[in-house]
């Protein structure tokens, strides 16, 4: 027996085979090899094309299937992860109208702003959460404006993995979490926010029926299986954003948990038991997959636009040619804590929400050029990447976030001893890695209303820690140098 899941990526489709059973054996495969184009008429906008995301959900599928020789009509369910915040329009026909606006596209910042403004800062935030901002809702609001022969045509706006949903089962569904990522849900009345769909003169229709993120939402249709090489019938059982997807990958489901990831940019997503928000639209709060009315879950999420991209920089402009991160590594474990004095800003990867969307720039502070070498910079670098999440982690913390135990996966930052060990000694928490990716996670969480689970728990609970890193700092090093940093933070701040 077996469970399918998709994570649809603004890069990739990535495609996971998950055994039920002794062996719980696991295939990944993605497509394309390389990177799927984004598109960007103007400075600042980013389109994809929601055709070639199914065009990729389709060779993934038949490469897994081909590699794993499994058996298709042994797969018992599909979980699907997706990009947050696009926007997909559909005409009645389910045509995609226009390039889905993605993620990162810009355009519509102003709409948010000024949609914040004339509802009410308190009245977005306690019932939404979350100010407009440039989120799905507002993107939507920008097609109306811009492009009113497009918009008339609409029959349903989804987001990306709504969209993959309706081409495997011919069926429009979305989730209280979807749209609560659009900033299109409000939490005190549990249901679509009349507040922002009556201020952007959006009809209501245009929502997809809603329905569990957990779920039988459809089942593959005989067009759907002879392009996927799946089984006609398989139903899909779960959809989800990719962060809060991935905190369901790493068994983060209850306050006290943590999720994060450094990759490019950094994320911490951590659980809370009630709806709360960040006076200051520092971090976004949405719906987590395990939120009901009656027993809210509420993932909040920090997002570091300046994380990996400056240790890559570093060793691209800085190392030796052909280094290897691991190498790096070596080089700055024979620094100590703190890189003598030499204190890095990770910032330089454009405004950072949770600076108040400043753009504060990247910066090397206190260089001694008889002194410091390049292992310098290397330890630096970590250090001012994990000083960066720890900044985050304390607003979170000020919003009533406990940190108990970090889950990380074994493919980013959290691979280095000195990052991790900073973290972990800053926040005082225990980060477990944790072996899977989202597609894995998607696949297992697929089980759950497919009935082969019978919790989200028992789905993900089996998950494999390979390395824990538990903090030991009994001299007060690492507070001595965080809070250095932080002064210099603040310093560029205050400018």
């Amino acid at each position: 027996m077996y469970l399918l899941g998709l994570d649809i990526g603004s890069s990739s489709v990535k495609a996971a085979l998950v055994e039920v059973g002794v062996n719980n054996q696991s295939w990944v495969v993605q497509s394309p090899e390389s990177e799927m184009k984004i598109l960007s008429p103007k400075i600042g906008w980013a389109e994809q094309q929601p055709e070639a995301w199914w065009e990729n959900v389709c060779l993934a599928t038949r490469r897994l299937l081909h590699q794993s020789k499994v058996d298709p009509a042994d797969i018992k369910g599909i979980g699907i992860s997706y990009q947050m915040h696009g926007l997909v329009i559909v005409d009645d026909h389910l045509e995609v109208l226009r390039p889905s606006i993605i993620w990162c596209d810009g355009r519509a910042v102003e709409i948010g702003n000024q949609a914040f403004d004339r509802i009410g800062h308190k009245n977005c935030l306690s019932r939404l959460l979350n100010a407009p901002g440039n989120f799905t809702a507002s993107k939507l609001k920008w097609v109306q404006e811009n492009e009113t022969a497009v918009y008339d045509r609409i029959y349903k706006m989804m987001l990306p993995g709504d969209y993959i949903a309706m081409k495997l089962t011919g069926s429009l569904f979305t989730t209280p979490s979807g749209l609560s990522e659009g900033i299109l849900w409000d939490f005190n009345d549990n249901r679509p926010a009349d507040l922002i769909l009556d201020h952007f003169t959006i009809d209501q229709k245009l929502i997809p029926e809603i329905t569990s993120s957990f779920s039988q939402q459809g089942i593959l249709t005989k067009h759907a299986a002879q392009s996927t090489g799946l089984v006609e019938g398989t139903p899909v059982t779960y959809r989800a954003g990719d962060q809060p997807n991935n905190a369901l990958s790493l068994n983060v489901l209850e306050p006290g948990e943590v999720a994060a990831s450094g990759g490019t940019s950094g994320v911490v997503y951590g659980v809370v038991d009630k709806p709360v928000f960040d006076q200051h639209s520092r971090v976004n709060g949405f719906a987590h997959v395990n939120h009901t009315a009656e027993n809210p879950k509420i993932g909040i999420l920090l997002c570091i636009n300046g994380a990996g991209i400056q240790y890559a920089w570093v060793r691209q402009k800085m190392g030796l040619p052909g280094i290897s991160y691991s190498e790096m590594e070596s080089y700055a474990a024979d620094i100590p804590i703190g890189s003598d004095q030499l204190r890095m800003l990770p910032f330089g990867n454009g405004a950072e929400r949770m600076l108040g969307n400043k753009n504060v720039g990247a910066r090397a502070l206190n260089l001694q050029f008889n002194r410091h070498s390049r292992a310098h910079f290397y330890r630096a670098a970590l250090e001012g990447i994990a000083y960066s999440f720890v900044y985050g982690v304390n607003i979170l913390k000020e919003m009533g976030l406990t940190v108990e135990v970090m889950r990380v996966g074994n493919d980013n930052l959290f691979r280095s001893n000195i990052f991790s060990k900073t973290i972990s000694n800053l926040v005082d928490c225990r980060i477990e890695m944790i072996e899977t990716t989202g597609a894995i996670g998607a696949a297992k969480a697929a089980g759950v209303a497919a009935g082969i689970f019978s919790t989200i728990k028992e789905a993900v609970g089996g998950i494999e820690v390979i390395k824990i890193y538990e903090p030991n700092d009994t001299t007060g090093n690492y507070q001595k140098h965080y809070r250095l940093w932080e002064t210099d933070l603040l310093n560029v701040l205050s400018r």
